[in-house]
């Protein structure tokens, strides 16, 4: 099942004018994207504007994303030039490696500032993404309190936030932004599905039946072992019913509420508890 998603509000638009004033200033562009989905969380756009910065790569939610393709990413990112780092901010897994290759790039720029008779200070970094990849919750780990708004929907942050991390690191949080339009419906069903567009955008019971084909495709068993079913029927829809039957998900007169099911899947896909799924793997994996 094929769907074709865009979503590019106004604010989106603001922001990527704001980032190219703000960008003299910056010393370092961290770059978030889903451990998930490496590629599709990759604004080409902010590639372009940031272009002239130093740029770490980080990989959040690696806790949901399959283990062996993470580090397939990383390898391939640090064979490109691109320091890289994969983190899982409920445990915290993986900052203590991001915080070595941050310490890395202020040592560089101090020394670049001695050498042109300057004094070294703190690191000014900008931390950009895709909406509701983790950018204010892994700043807010990096500062160890609670200093970014975060939230489990996209377009929490909606204005700049300079955070201090210590006394070595300034972060500045800005709004989660995307390109105005996705290449292939691969992308944006991708976005949709780990929850980087908003829900009010697509439809979602659309967008679900699709991801269960996807999940069938790939790894039927879960499909089974989640929802008991006996056996996993070919078609999106038909997916939805049956999870809805087993569920007990019924409307007026008995008939199966397949939106609710809808819901049910996409919800528990996004919070792993499906399994450990990364929808693009990198190249040659």
């Amino acid at each position: 099942m094929s769907v074709d998603i865009q979503w590019y509000p106004g604010h989106m638009a603001k922001t990527k004018r704001e980032l190219k004033e703000i960008l003299p200033v910056i010393d370092v562009v961290l770059e978030v994207r889903d451990a998930r989905i490496p590629a599709a969380s990759h604004n080409t756009d902010l590639a372009e504007i940031t272009a002239r910065r130093p740029v770490i790569t980080i990989l959040t939610k690696a806790d949901l994303a399959e283990e062996e393709a993470t580090n397939a990413w990383i390898r391939y990112l640090e064979a490109q030039g691109l320091p890289a780092a994969a983190v899982d901010l409920r445990t915290g897994r993986g900052l203590k490696v991001l915080e070595r290759k941050i310490r890395r790039q202020h040592q560089l720029i101090g020394e670049r500032l001695r050498q042109r008779g300057r004094q070294a200070r703190g690191l000014r970094g900008l931390v950009v993404g895709v909406p509701n990849v983790g950018k204010s919750t892994l700043i807010n780990r990096l500062a160890d309190r609670s200093a970014a708004k975060t939230g489990a929907l996209p377009g929490v942050t909606r204005g700049k936030q300079w955070i201090r991390v210590g006394s070595w690191l300034q972060l500045l949080d800005v709004p989660g932004v995307l390109w105005p339009k996705f290449e292939t419906p691969q992308t944006g069903f991708y976005l949709a599905v780990t929850g980087a567009i908003s829900p009010d955008v697509f439809d979602y019971v659309r967008v679900s039946a699709a991801l269960a084909e996807y999940l069938l495709s790939r790894r039927p068993q879960a499909l089974k072992d989640r929802y008991n079913l006996g056996s996993v029927p070919g078609d999106g829809m038909e997916i939805l019913a049956a999870i809805a039957k087993r569920r007990g998900f019924l409307l007026t007169g008995g008939s199966v509420d397949v939106e609710k099911a809808a819901l049910l899947l996409l919800k528990e896909f996004r919070e792993g508890l499906l399994g450990r799924f990364t929808l693009d793997l990198p190249p040659d994996f």
